[in-house]
């Protein structure tokens, strides 16, 4: 193909993380073979990535980044990893949501992407320890007012951490008073042995009274996610619910979460719920 006819530079560069994630290294020659591209423009994507931290550049081509257990990206940072998977996650999760529910949105750049889509459904309660998923209403209301039926937002207190959560004891005596129809998590990473984790200890503890005063448990996370194991787990699959994640996931992922979870959802893959939100199929 010729260059930039059939890929945008955001698909290629997440066709090239998933090359070096797969075979834990490539080259920049057998990258243009692949992608249709001049070395230029490969070397251009890879010094994008490079500064982003999903891989690292070595001579002749890249190789995969290896974080501690303890790592913890930036919201930014976190931002720029796989955002077409995200967009398509959180337009999937919002059609779980019913007018009027309390939802319950964790920190994340996948729930900040959900929030956006929750601005169109009517009379809900959202509670978040996110500092972004409370912009996302407030900047709303900024620019249209309070509209009937806007949501409102209880944004829990705590110490900042670098994903922009709130957390700590502040945050975790807000959350066990209140109780919530649907938590949407966002999580660093997910395993069948290792369930949901962290690389950081106090949004561990939060994330467990999220899960405990929820009466449904949603984890929105993309295929990356997938055997990626934080320093701290917080919850195992057995807490989960459902699982919204991308065509991304692997097969035997794929078989894994439908043994342990009541729902698999595949953003753009047709599911047998599709079009009802979950507190409807209880009505």
């Amino acid at each position: 193909m010729s260059e930039n006819q059939n890929l945008l530079a955001e698909q290629r560069r997440a066709l090239i993380v998933d090359e070096v994630r797969r075979r834990g290294g490539v080259r920049v020659n057998e990258l243009t073979r692949k992608l249709g591209v001049s070395d230029m423009t490969v070397r251009r994507d890879l010094d994008a990535l490079a500064r982003q931290g999903v891989l690292e550049k070595v001579h002749g081509g890249a190789v995969p980044v290896v974080e501690a257990s303890t790592h913890e990206p930036g919201f930014e940072a976190k931002s720029g990893l796989e955002p077409t998977a995200k967009e398509e996650i959180a337009r999937a999760a919002a059609r779980l949501v019913a007018p009027g529910a309390a939802v319950a949105l964790s920190g994340g750049t996948t729930t900040y992407a959900l929030a956006r889509h929750l601005l169109e459904v009517p009379d809900l309660t959202v509670v978040t320890n996110s500092v972004r998923v409370a912009d996302v209403f407030h900047a709303a209301q900024r620019v249209s007012g309070q509209r009937q039926g806007a949501a409102t937002v209880v944004l829990t207190g705590g110490v900042r951490t670098p994903s922009d959560s709130l957390v700590g004891p502040v945050a975790d005596r807000a959350i066990s008073a209140l109780h919530f129809d649907l938590l949407f998590l966002g999580v660093h990473g997910i395993s069948a042995e290792a369930g949901l984790s962290t690389p950081n200890l106090a949004e561990a503890e939060t994330n467990r009274r999220l899960v405990r005063s929820a009466r449904r448990v949603v984890v929105v996370a993309d295929h990356t996610k997938w055997g990626t194991v934080g320093l701290s787990s917080f919850a195992t699959l057995d807490e989960v619910d459902t699982l919204v994640t991308d065509p991304g996931l692997p097969a035997e992922a794929r078989a894994e979460v439908s043994e342990r979870l009541r729902r698999l959802v595949v953003a753009g893959e047709p599911d047998v719920d599709e079009g009802e939100s979950d507190d409807a199929e209880e009505a």
